[in-house]
């Protein structure tokens, strides 16, 4: 009889270890898909990079790039979409795990953060209204206003050309200050002009220069993420051999813009 109830305690703690087991291979498994998840800043209000369609659906280069880079390393997607200043701020928060927004390199970036391989290139451009005749070069913005968004690599720039800086939430409002005439310029990129002005043939807007020094744009992650980081960069320069990067830019923009 004791060698029966023995007999059947050890069956029971057998059974409880496989259980164990199980489970734990289970909540591993979840583990494992929860970090298949890639959380991408992006504005969503920043045509035609990132911004919503007539039916509400996210679109634009750098959500159908994000998209393509995560079908390459696969992961599912999940966009977070903030203003700019919002969408760094949350990302500094590390509530997003990488950044898809025309985020151009610089010096002072690249000491905080992680880049990808560029996907896009552009020049800045000085764009003021129609009949803006005082402002011809970029020196010619040294005491003057310029609609910029604080944290973007424009607003250093109009900053260290001298000028004063009127804050705003992306390229459409600054155009619609440069356009009521409530700020003397704005700087963006010549490739978000052409777009704006694609859409919006009427606009009072002009561009009087544009820099020859190009700006490269690629995806931003936390430093510490350097196996994402290099997963991506992959996937990116594979994104541009298969002639994808390619394909996406013609779909928006009619010309290549990823080299």
């Amino acid at each position: 009889m004791k060698k029966s109830i023995i007999a059947v305690a050890s069956l029971l703690v057998v059974g409880v270890l496989f259980l164990a087991g199980c489970q734990s291979k289970d909540s591993g498994a979840a583990s494992s898909s929860a970090e298949k998840v890639l959380r991408v800043g992006t504005e969503g209000t920043y045509s035609p990079f990132s911004f919503r369609d007539e039916n509400d659906k996210l679109t634009g280069y750098d959500v159908d790039v994000a998209k393509a880079v995560a079908k390459k390393i696969d992961y599912k997607v999940k966009f977070v979409e903030a203003p700019w200043d919002s969408m760094l701020a949350a990302f500094d928060a590390k509530k997003t795990d990488v950044v898809f927004n025309q985020v151009a390199i610089t010096p002072e970036r690249k000491e905080k953060y992680l880049f990808s391989t560029p996907y896009s290139v552009s020049h800045p451009a000085l764009i003021v209204n129609k009949d803006n005749d005082s402002i011809k070069d970029f020196s010619d913005l040294k005491g003057k206003t310029a609609a910029q968004s604080l944290t973007s690599n424009y607003a250093e720039m109009a900053e260290g050309l001298g000028a004063e800086i009127s804050s705003v939430d992306g390229f459409s409002k600054a155009v619609e200050l440069v356009s009521d005439k409530r700020a003397d310029a704005t700087l963006n990129d010549d490739v978000t002009y052409y777009d704006y002005l694609n859409q919006k043939p009427d606009a009072p807007i002009k561009i009087v220069k544009t820099s020859n020094e190009a700006t490269e744009v690629a995806a931003m992650f936390h430093k510490g993420d350097e196996k994402l980081a290099e997963k991506v960069d992959k996937a990116i320069k594979e994104l541009e051999a298969d002639g994808t990067l390619t394909k996406l830019s013609e779909k928006y923009f009619k010309k290549d813009i990823s080299k």
